[in-house]
Formats: C-alpha cells, sequence, structure tokens
C-alpha cells in the first residue's frame, strides 16, 4: 500500500515534534553536573567529586565552602572527571555552589555541596564506666606496641614442604595397603 503526500507530510511533521524535546532536553543538560559524596557533610571533612560534562582531561572545581579547588582528573572506573576536596573546618552551615572550569570555559558545569552544623551532630561520649576488664593487661599491650615487630613470615618453607611431602607419601602407602589387602580377602 503506498502512502500519500499528506500522511508522509505527517509522518514527518511528528517525527521533528518527536525530536524537539529530546534536543532541547540534551541542550539543557550538556552544561554536565557535580556528584558530590558525601553531599551533606559537617566542616572539615573531604568530599568526592565527579564531573560530567567536560570533553577535557582537566578542569578544577572552587567552592567558598573548600579549603582549595579540587584538581579533576580522568576517573578511573567512569567516564567522568574526579577530584577530593576538603571542606574548610571553618565554614558556616549552608548550601555552597561548587563551579567547575574545564574546557577553558568557567563555571560550565555547576554543583552543590551542603555543610552541616557541626553542633547539629554531637559526638559521643561515655556516660558511665565501662566494665571491660583487662585489669593490668593494658600496661603489658603498651609495652607489646613499643617492641619492634618480628619479621612478617613468608609462608611454608623447605621444612614445612619436606613434611607435607612425607605425610602425603605416608597416606599413600596406607591406601595401598588397604586396597592390597581388600583384594586378598574378598573371596573370587
Amino acid at each position: 500500500m503506498r502512502a500519500g503526500p499528506l500522511a508522509l507530510r505527517a509522518a514527518g511533521a511528528a517525527a521533528v515534534l518527536m525530536t524537539l524535546p529530546v534536543t532541547a532536553a540534551q541542550a539543557a543538560d550538556s552544561g554536565g553536573s557535580v556528584t558530590v559524596s558525601p553531599y551533606a557533610v559537617p566542616p572539615g571533612t573531604e568530599v568526592d567529586l565527579r564531573v560530567s560534562g567536560c570533553k577535557g582531561t582537566t578542569g578544577r572545581a572552587y567552592s567558598d565552602a573548600f579549603v582549595s579547588p579540587g584538581v579533576l582528573a580522568p576517573s578511573a572506573d567512569q567516564p567522568t572527571l574526579f577530584a577530593e576536596a576538603r571542606v574548610k573546618s571553618s565554614v558556616a552551615p549552608g548550601n555552597y555552589e561548587i563551579k567547575v572550569t574545564c574546557d577553558g570555559i568557567d563555571g560550565k558545569v555547576k554543583g552543590t555541596v551542603r555543610v552541616l552544623d557541626n553542633r547539629a551532630t554531637p559526638t559521643p561520649t561515655p556516660t558511665a564506666p565501662v566494665h571491660a576488664g583487662g585489669g593490668g593487661a593494658a600496661a603489658e599491650l603498651a609495652a607489646a606496641h613499643t617492641r619492634p615487630a618480628a619479621a612478617p613470615s613468608e609462608g611454608p618453607g623447605t621444612r614445612h614442604a619436606v613434611i607435607g611431602l612425607v605425610l602425603a607419601a605416608i597416606a599413600a602407602v596406607a591406601v595401598a595397603f588397604r586396597s592390597v589387602r581388600r583384594r586378598r580377602s574378598s573371596p573370587q
């Protein structure tokens, strides 16, 4: 069956309309993204940054929350750029913008890191003594840690190999005697 000119025009218009939203979504996404892990951190914490949207293999991630810019390099396991950045220990809680410079363009990719209030998560402290025992063992353990460590073992040596071979030979002889004994005792 042959399609008429009107049907061809309608199919062409439908194809154009279907590709417009996809193209617009890709254009809006072409700026890339910054993934921060963990996203919300207390001051002084190190975060991992994964940046997509850069065509090059280097860049820098800047934020008022960071001690210094994160230097981006190719990620070993993903098609992204990777960096580590430390959040300032004196930074106030809040959301901080991350701007990435790559491909010679400043602020091409943007993201956010959330700094938590350090006082919001109290440090756990014991409320009662812990009855763990040990008595005078603490001094003995401390002395053991100050002694030089013994050389690490490199696994079984010649002596162990010879012992293993002797034991294997004894087992083989025992199996042989047992099978010979069964043959003699079985009636034919």
